[in-house]
């Protein structure tokens, strides 16, 4: 009789456990549904107050310097050297890029260092919602996020945002604050020139200068300004 008894206690402490387990479950698939889905509701209309990325960077001790500013509060040389820059397929793909990365994985199977593949959307929710690496989880997660921006936002939005939380320099995000830091102007003052520096950075900003920049730098806005007419038909979304 005791023996059975010990069965049934066993079997409610498996049943307790599987119950416990599954409302865990539960709580972080809320979590990772319903507050992703809650920020990108505010976001879609506010303006988002920081960044992991900036979190991280305070932590560290170092200054940050951001001022949102509109879309059409920008030069409009900006999102177009930034485009043509980091996403020339922006206004066409639904999030990701699917020719780039094909190109990508060629690349890698022939052995060569393949190229970023990833969108402006995708950037976006990296920098939004996520902390800065490279692992697979973070880019699940990036994946999921970036159909969720693509599904609520306009890609006028996307950009917007992007524009305005991107790191430009060490401790400098967006365009407002970079363009001051850079050249002492708005961004709404920015010259083609300046906004293709200002693109030419993005690849790596605490590196890069656009106020003083190198030979391939430069080489890389006059590249940036010629591509900019090659793909103006495609920039129709904003």
């Amino acid at each position: 009789m005791a023996h059975g008894r010990s069965i049934f206690s066993n079997r409610r402490v498996a049943e307790r456990r599987r119950a416990r387990l599954w409302r865990i479950l539960r709580t972080v698939l809320l979590l990772l549904i319903g507050v992703p889905l809650l920020l990108i509701l505010l976001y879609g209309v506010l303006p988002p107050p920081g960044t992991p990325l900036m979190v991280i960077r305070m932590i560290e001790g170092e200054s940050v310097a951001r001022q949102w500013v509109a879309l059409e509060e920008m030069s409009p040389h900006l999102p177009r050297a930034v485009i043509a820059a980091e996403d020339n397929n922006f206004c066409q793909h639904d999030g990701f890029d699917w020719g780039a990365v094909q190109e990508a994985v060629t690349e890698l199977r022939d052995g060569k260092r393949p190229r970023g593949a990833s969108t402006i959307s995708m950037q976006t929710a990296k920098n939004l919602f996520l902390w800065p690496g490279r692992d697979y989880l973070r880019k699940g997660l990036e994946v999921y996020l970036t159909l969720l921006l693509e599904l609520g936002w306009s890609k006028r939005r996307i950009l917007e945002v992007y524009l305005n939380v991107v790191e430009f320099s060490g401790g400098v995000y967006g365009a407002e604050a970079a363009s001051r830091h850079y050249f002492g102007k708005p961004a709404k003052a920015l010259t083609q020139r300046e906004a293709a520096l200002l693109a030419t950075v993005l690849p790596n900003p605490r590196e890069r200068s656009a106020a003083k920049p190198g030979s391939d730098q430069k080489r890389m806005a006059s590249t940036l300004i010629s591509r900019i007419k090659q793909i103006e038909p495609l920039l129709d979304c904003f």
